[in-house]
């Protein structure tokens, strides 16, 4: 089929590929493996003939060499080329996009039977054939460009990272498609990012580094091999060996209550941040040696950093801290009914120490009732008289009070409450630190409380006639139900 010697590639001064062989037969899927800037695109391109090779090198499709030939004369002899970015026309349909695949004299007699096979492989394109395909996702543009590569009826089919760009999901599903397209006898040369799927499929594989061909062979023989595996699988757990099981320090109780564990929040850290020493130097003596270590430190050397870990790790409370902390969980949960106990000993006490007074339910008895007059329309002086009877009987009320407690310290020398003369006065009123005095011709007399308050009713039904126009009187009338009232303004 398509066999590779001696393939050199330059770019002005830059050597891109220099004695690279390979070889893909018919119905064969292969692999190019390499890093990014190794070659993998240039060695595609310059099969396609999109790129100048170096003198000696050898191209050979079927046994006839097409080293140096045209683009589509290559197209011609059976290898078509699916570029990285597809290459699509996003303006066309998708139809027109497959049928430009069959331009050559090859395809053309065939063109009808390719693009049914090409429905078949992708169904969603019979779908969508009329559709422009920048309007397509990303997956489905992928698809029509495998489809106009396919429609050219090729003998060997070059994809340059089909996967890019392309979901989990439509990334297996190209696959699969690939490895239909091989069961027809298509020879599938692949340079894929995905190096583990693409191994899953393929048969063989090459690896290429700095434009050089570094190793080849099977595909499940480069899947295990501890090279490929570290340089392109991201590392494989296959080749470590085995890892010394993690050793933890005994464990502790600790204090049921946040509050009680904060305590111990340095002990702690300290803990913790001995078992992750501990762990780091296990991985060191598992692991390759860092070339920043070498000649400096060899990790192999120091002794068990578990068994270190044992000796040194901070410990937990002890027994008696645990025993302290539960005496105190249950004082705590005691604390109510202390408290409780604790202020009814404070409230028996303090009856004790304060005198009784006599109820007032004399007094209260012994009061005048006031009673509402039946209207009172304008009536200001009844305002007053109301007025009058509230005075009297806060008088009266402070007066019985007074006589059945001891003299507060602000009366010591001012008010003098007696059981035979309530309204005696001594020289000065006042409070704990200053007084005032009395006038010279009140000093021997008491005062006249029913004057002051016949003043302030006097002062009260002036300024309530002055401010209030009217009054409204509600008058609920016998027998009616709740709510019904007359309302008679003035």
């Amino acid at each position: 089929m398509l066999e590779i010697s001696n393939l050199g590639v330059r770019y002005g001064r830059h050597q891109a590929l220099s004695g690279v062989s390979v070889r893909i037969d018919k119905g064969e899927i292969c692999v190019i493996l390499g890093a990014n800037g190794a070659g993998k695109s240039s060695l595609l391109k310059a099969i396609a003939g999109m790129i100048k090779v170096e003198p000696g090198s050898g191209i050979v499709m079927n046994g006839q060499p097409i080293a140096g030939m045209k683009p589509h004369r290559i197209v011609e002899h059976g290898i078509a080329l699916v570029p990285e970015g597809r290459g699509i026309f996003a303006d066309l349909t998708v139809v027109e996009n497959l049928q430009l695949g069959a331009f050559t004299s090859r395809a053309r007699r065939g063109e009808a039977e390719a693009l049914r096979r090409v429905y078949e492989l992708f169904p969603r394109l019979a779908e969508r054939r009329a559709q422009i395909v920048r309007t397509m996702s990303g997956g489905e543009q992928q698809m029509v460009a495998i489809g106009r590569a396919l429609m050219s009826q090729p003998e060997i089919l070059m994809l340059d990272e089909p996967s890019l760009g392309l979901s989990p999901m439509l990334t297996k599903e190209l696959f699969r498609s690939l490895v239909t397209i091989a069961a027809t006898g298509v020879g599938i040369l692949l340079v894929e990012q995905n190096a583990r799927q693409s191994l899953k499929i393929a048969e063989r594989g090459y690896l290429i580094e700095n434009g050089h061909l570094i190793g080849e062979g099977g595909a499940q023989q480069l899947m295990h091999d501890p090279a490929v595996i570290n340089a392109y699988l991201g590392g494989g757990a296959a080749i470590r060996p085995a890892k010394q099981p993690i050793r933890l320090p005994p464990p502790f109780l600790l204090p049921g209550k946040l509050a009680a564990i904060r305590r111990h929040i340095g002990a702690l850290a300290a803990r913790a941040a001995a078992i992750h020493a501990a762990f780091v130097q296990a991985l060191r003596k598992e692991n390759p040696l860092p070339s920043a270590f070498i000649g400096r430190y060899d990790p192999a050397s120091a002794g068990d950093p578990w068994a270190e870990l044992a000796k040194s790790a901070p410990q937990g409370p002890s027994a008696s801290w645990l025993r302290v902390s539960a005496e105190g969980k249950q004082l705590g949960e005691q604390a109510a009914a202390l408290a409780k106990a604790a202020a009814e000993r404070h409230t028996q006490y303090v009856r004790t120490r304060r005198p009784r007074a006599p109820s007032l339910a004399s007094a209260v008895a012994t009061a005048t009732p006031i009673t509402r007059t039946a209207a009172v329309r304008g009536a200001t002086a009844d305002a007053g008289a109301l007025a009058r009877a509230a005075a009297e009987r806060m008088a009266k009320h402070v007066r019985h009070q007074r006589e059945q407690r001891p003299l507060p310290s602000a009366f010591a020398l001012g008010w003098v409450a007696q059981a035979g003369a309530p309204d005696t006065a001594l020289p000065g009123l006042g409070h704990n630190s200053a007084s005032f005095g009395i006038d010279a011709e009140q000093r021997s007399e008491a005062i006249d409380i029913p004057a002051l308050v016949a003043r302030a009713t006097a002062a009260l039904s002036e300024h309530v006639a002055s401010r209030r126009k009217s009054l409204t009187v509600l008058k609920f009338r016998p027998g009616s139900s709740a709510g019904k009232t007359d309302s008679d303004p003035q």
